[in-house]
């Protein structure tokens, strides 16, 4: 048991296809992402990398993910939103 609500469940399942930012490398060289604070190990990434990822493997409080689809610096305003950066707004 976790915490005054019960078990912790993880935010993903196996399959589940989701977009992160790299936060660090692990101490196996892998990126380190987190979602809803769930720490997802994703090989052949670095730190700043944003990827799409395919979630491979969840246990209780870790989770694997493998790279399905790589991000770019000039992505559009709603892709950078998926990362949870805010737009500047344009004021007149």
């Amino acid at each position: 048991m976790r915490g005054k609500f019960g078990r912790r469940f993880a935010p993903v399942n196996v399959g589940d296809e989701v977009d992160v930012e790299i936060e660090s490398t692990g101490s196996k060289g892998d990126g380190v992402a987190k979602v809803k604070g769930f720490v997802i190990f994703v090989p052949e990434t670095k730190k700043g990398d944003k990827v799409r990822i395919r979630i491979t493997k969840v246990f209780r409080s870790v989770g694997f993910g493998e790279v399905v689809e790589r991000k770019t610096e000039e992505a559009e305003p709603e892709e950078s939103e998926t990362f949870g950066e805010e737009t500047e707004k344009e004021v007149f």
